[in-house]
């Protein structure tokens, strides 16, 4: 489920919405911008676009601001000039917190990165953007710290810190072949690198809890979580995705891979398109990205596919890599495996949600995920793709 901004602004909305309806354009040429809204809404977790705007109006000015102490220590750690104001961007996700921070110097986009996995220092990620921003992909420039690390403890906390790229709102799937199309070249330059990795990310390699989904399914059933009908009513679709995850197909060899190129990571600037949320990099075998990537930006929320969105992201990234492999079912292994330990997670966040305002959220998330699922037919509809 996309997020709202801490102190979301519905002109951004608006934007995103056009966006999104030149992806739904591609597959139905009578779509409107009232559906637009309307889907647009539903991945923020509302039924509405009038619910949607309701939200946006409760959650305006929403924003936290740090303590000039903790902003200070920051500031000084890294170079960046007397502070002016360090505010929130968005509520916590499963790595940490994204801020803004203005200074003298400049805007810097900062965040806590408590819980990566696996867990980094950040050092061959940071040269993996940096390689990436060399060979023309547009990223927010990595800052190291005045004494060259990458990630800092400051306040219990540990922090990276980019430079600020001014940019719109973020991407909503399905997109237009026009902007896959660029994705698609990106990807592939990104994978051009070979930039070199110890094997598969374990996140996509295989389930990271012990317990089964009927195992979650009895336990928020338990405790009376308002969305454990749901989680039941789910089984099967996860079942389905476990069996597309089961075994061990042949692969090329693993790669540094982005391994969460996704619409919400990527923004228009100026004619080109703003590539964030590389603290997820990992070792993945390229088609295993390319699968993933198709199936975030050419499938919708219900499971349907803008094939138009589909064939210039493959078109770009072959034009670009030169390959001519076809994608196939079982690439989509990583993808599943990814997705099945994201809603394990969810759903554990929302077993202990610590206040009302956090199960507001995760009832909203856990429901939006769980009733969203991409199905078998919808990756084997991608894999026959040429």
């Amino acid at each position: 489920m996309k997020t709202l901004p801490d102190n979301p602004h519905l002109d951004h909305l608006r934007r995103q919405a056009k966006d999104l309806l030149a992806g739904l354009r591609d597959t139905r040429p009578e779509a409107t911008l009232a559906e637009a809204q309307t889907s647009l809404a539903q991945q923020y977790g509302f039924r509405s676009w009038t619910d949607l705007k309701a939200e946006v109006d409760r959650g305006r000015g929403g924003a936290v601001e740090a303590g000039h102490a903790l902003a200070e220590q920051i500031t000084t750690r890294y170079g960046l000039g007397p502070v002016i104001v360090m505010r929130s961007l968005a509520r916590p996700d499963e790595m940490g917190r994204r801020w803004l921070l203005e200074t003298a110097l400049g805007r810097w986009a900062v965040r806590t990165v408590d819980d990566v996995y696996p867990v980094t220092d950040g050092e061959e990620n940071t040269r993996f953007q940096e390689a990436a921003l060399g060979a023309g992909v547009t990223v927010p420039r990595p800052v190291r710290s005045l004494d060259g690390r990458v990630v800092e403890e400051v306040g219990g906390n540990r922090w990276r810190v980019y430079e600020s790229v001014p940019s719109g709102p973020p991407l909503a799937a399905p997109v237009s072949a026009a902007v896959t199309r660029q994705v698609g070249e990106l990807l592939a330059i990104v994978h051009g690198l070979h930039f070199p990795a110890d094997g598969i990310c374990p996140w996509n390699d295989r389930r990271l809890t012990s317990r089964s989904w009927a195992e979650l399914a009895d336990l928020a059933t338990a405790k009376g979580a308002g969305w454990a009908p749901v989680l039941v009513s789910a089984l099967p679709a996860l079942a389905e995705l476990q069996s597309i995850g089961d075994g061990h197909a042949d692969t090329t060899e693993p790669v540094l891979c982005h391994n969460n190129f996704n619409p919400g990571n990527v923004r228009a600037a100026s004619g080109s398109l703003v590539v964030s949320g590389w603290e997820h990099a990992g070792g993945l075998p390229p088609e295993w990205e390319l699968a993933a990537v198709l199936a975030n930006w050419a499938v919708d929320p219900n499971g349907g596919v803008n094939l138009a969105g589909a064939r210039a992201l493959l078109d770009g990234y072959r034009s670009r890599s030169g390959t001519t492999r076809p994608v196939r079912l079982t690439d989509f292994r990583g993808t599943a495996i990814a997705l099945q330990n994201y809603v394990a997670g969810q759903v554990d966040l929302a077993l202990n949600a610590a206040d009302d305002e956090d199960a507001r959220y995760a009832d909203r998330n856990v429901r939006h995920l769980l009733t969203h699922l991409p199905t078998l037919a919808t990756f084997e509809e991608l894999a026959r793709l040429r």
